[in-house]
């Protein structure tokens, strides 16, 4: 069943409770605990709008379901900015009713309205699922991703 979502919007500071909730689930997913102070800036760098970090939420009949975080920036490789899908997360109720596909065709549109070079995006390779829609969009690039931590 596909119901898209009745709105694809920018993060508002109401949204505070049901980000976190999905904050909470993202990091679950990924095995990530993260300390609060750091979820609370993150929090706070998404209502800024100096920052480059910047959160749409996807609602469902009113609630909000779903969210993407980007961060634009310059590049080397071309002469526009590019945008960076860093988060993208769904609550398990509201999956396969086009909530991620919709928040994806909203980054793409706002790509092409801004003028970013590109938008990009990595997953786990063992995220199969969300892989099936992200092919849908582009294929994987084939780069290996490398982190040093300081920890």
């Amino acid at each position: 069943m596909c119901n898209v979502p009745s709105l694809i919007r920018a993060a508002l500071p109401s949204d505070e409770p049901a980000w976190r909730k999905l904050w909470r689930g993202y990091c679950k997913f990924y095995g990530v605990t993260l300390p609060d102070e750091v979820t609370a800036r993150t929090w706070k760098r998404i209502l800024d709008p100096d920052s480059a970090v910047m959160c749409i939420v996807a609602e469902l009949q009113g609630k909000v379901c779903g969210f993407a975080h980007c961060v634009v920036h310059e590049n080397t490789w071309e002469a526009q900015p590019v945008c960076y899908l860093e988060d993208l997360f769904v609550a398990p109720a509201a999956r396969e009713r086009g909530v991620a596909r919709s928040l994806l065709e909203w980054l793409r549109n706002a790509m092409r309205a801004e003028g970013w070079a590109r938008l990009y995006w990595m997953t786990r390779a063992d995220n199969v699922a969300a892989r099936r829609l992200y092919d849908q969009f582009a294929q994987a690039d084939g780069f290996v991703r490398y982190v040093i931590l300081d920890r």
